[in-house]
């Protein structure tokens, strides 16, 4: 097994997950199904569950789903298998996809449904509630992306 490789980042997708199942579980302890509470005018917590994917699409495939974020998460530990310990923002990124993809498939798992709660709203405009796991699928995504903008290192010849 090569020395130099990204899976020590693994701890991160670990804590990403310890944090959203964490979180989910705080919710079910001490919401009912579709309360909710009001922190700022634009800014709620509230229990929702979610049976589909993002945006509820795919609504009611559990076994696809639940298959789909394990062919990710598989890929991904690959991806930090063959990257090197110095590739800090690309394996950063991965294992906040990581760790939210867990998430997600633990609740789908588990539950057989997502756990959502965080409610984002601006006077009659509505954005689906979601959860930890995809805020740190979001930013992962984003970053990976913006990583493969950044121009390689020239290796003399």
């Amino acid at each position: 097994m090569k020395k130099d490789h990204g899976l020590y980042w693994l701890l991160l997708a670990m804590v990403v997950f310890i944090i959203d199942i964490a979180s989910k579980f705080w919710i079910i302890n001490n919401f009912f199904l579709f309360e909710s509470v009001n922190l700022l005018p634009f800014f709620s917590i509230t229990y929702v569950r979610n049976i589909g994917a993002a945006f509820s699409i795919f609504e009611g495939q559990r076994t696809m789903l639940a298959i789909l974020a394990l062919v990710i998460c598989a890929v991904i530990v690959h991806m930090l298998y063959r990257s090197t310990r110095q590739q800090k923002l690309e394996n950063f990124s991965l294992s906040l996809i990581l760790g939210g993809a867990l998430g997600n498939l633990f609740d789908r798992l588990y539950h057989g449904f997502v756990i959502d709660f965080l409610d984002v709203n601006f006077g009659d405009w509505h954005y689906p509630t979601f959860n930890i796991a995809d805020c740190a699928i979001c930013v992962g995504i984003g970053l990976f992306i913006l990583c493969s903008y950044k121009k390689p290192k020239k290796v003399a010849a």
